[in-house]
């Protein structure tokens, strides 16, 4: 087939054969497309668009790209769940073990942070030893012993959608929804799941501005998933003020251990039962009895030591992660927060070393925020609205612009 011809068609708004796409994902991801030919196919694609069967043979294409997870037949059915990201999203570290307490598998490839949502693999990674580098004989295992791992993306699993993400962060093109929807359902999908639930999140604090930008992509992956003969649910959630109380890898693992342990943020806990609810067959009544009665826990703590975790220090790992400086930011007058800029307090947290700018950057588990105001709470000058947990006095002085335009009190 003739690249540039394709790279045509789609710039003129006609739509790409499945042989076409097969073609042009396999000969990128073995390297004789070269990456301006795909940029360009990235750009025709995101002005043009994509019809829903061309979105489901490009989702399709790229998770072949790789290794497809294989079980053993009779198995239990396999369960998992994506976010599409926020500030002080933390649901996947309760979610995963709540829901292999059924007699479910929930093999889990979660993502790292990237600018100003956190990542599930470096929360993992706050606990001493976590290793989320399994092989699949090691994973498997671990799903046949306790029902679930959580794990990072391997290099053999959607090579076509690694390097097609690397150039759509440099090109412009990451907001092209076919691309969005090609990129996450390809790595789900080739979990080889038989159920999904999403969490779509929109507003300040997420990719996705608006109500109606969510609903459009939710059920753009929904089709996707359940013409992959995968039941997909969703759930549309906002992100205009952060999830639980707390931002930064340890302090929100600290979080995720007092709802495990029967309390937490309801907030949160309402979400994780949400989700939970969409993906199980077990009542939500039953559901909420495993996160109070310590069933959940045990699971969780199963799944660190069986990824080489210290589980000893989990119920004290604010203690092993101790920011040198731990100050309140006061309220600048008495009254109630009426709004809350989540992308600013993701910016913040960024900044102080709990997040990435850049793929390759290092990661401060224990900076960010903690005891954070929700929307709707009466607050007194100077009294607290979140306490800010930092490495020095400089990334205080850099942050402050930000978090000052982030609460809004009347």
């Amino acid at each position: 087939m003739h690249v540039p011809s394709l790279i045509e068609k789609k710039r003129d708004g006609h739509a790409l054969t499945t042989k076409e796409i097969k073609f042009l994902v396999e000969d990128f991801t073995l390297g004789d497309i070269p990456d301006y030919q795909m940029s360009a196919l990235g750009m025709a694609i995101f002005f043009r668009g994509m019809t829903a069967a061309e979105t489901h043979h490009l989702t399709e294409a790229m998770m072949r790209s790789g290794r497809v997870l294989k079980y053993p037949d009779g198995s239990p059915p396999k369960i998992d769940k994506h976010s599409t990201g926020g500030v002080g999203d933390k649901v996947s570290l309760v979610l995963a073990p709540l829901l292999a307490c059924d007699d479910v598998w929930v093999p889990m490839i979660s993502g790292r942070g990237l600018g100003m949502t956190g990542g599930t693999l470096d929360k993992l990674e706050s606990i001493p030893g976590f290793n989320v580098n399994l092989d699949e004989k090691r994973a498997l295992k671990q799903l046949e012993k306790i029902g679930v791992f959580m794990i990072g993306q391997t290099d053999d699993i959607c090579p076509a959608d690694k390097k097609l993400y690397s150039l759509r962060d440099v090109t412009g093109t990451v907001p092209s929804q076919p691309l969005i929807v090609a990129s996450i359902m390809s790595k789900k999908l080739a979990e080889n799941l038989d159920r999904l639930v999403l969490d779509v999140k929109f507003g300040s604090g997420a990719f996705m501005k608006t109500k109606e930008e969510a609903q459009q992509l939710a059920d753009a992956m929904k089709e996707v998933g359940e013409s992959m003969k995968v039941k997909t649910a969703y759930q549309l959630n906002p992100m205009d003020e952060p999830l639980g109380r707390s931002v930064g890898n340890a302090l929100e693992v600290a979080e995720c251990v007092e709802i495990l342990q029967g309390s937490g943020p309801p907030d949160l806990v309402k979400l994780i039962l949400d989700l939970a609810e969409k993906v199980s067959e077990t009542p939500r009544a039953k559901l909420e009895k495993r996160l109070e009665d310590g069933t959940a826990w045990k699971k969780f703590i199963s799944l660190v030591y069986a990824q080489d975790g210290d589980a000893t220090v989990v119920e004290k790992i604010l203690d092993t992660h101790t920011a040198p400086i731990v100050q309140p930011f006061p309220a600048s007058s008495s009254g109630e927060i009426k709004r809350m800029d989540a992308e600013l307090i993701g910016r913040a947290s960024v900044i102080l070393g709990a997040g990435r700018q850049r793929a390759n950057d290092s990661i401060d588990f224990a900076v960010g925020f903690s005891q954070i105001k929700k929307i709707g709470e009466k607050v007194e000058e100077d009294e607290p609205l979140f306490m800010i947990h930092a490495r020095n006095e400089r990334s205080i002085v850099n942050i402050t612009p930000l978090i000052e335009k982030a609460f809004e009190i009347a």
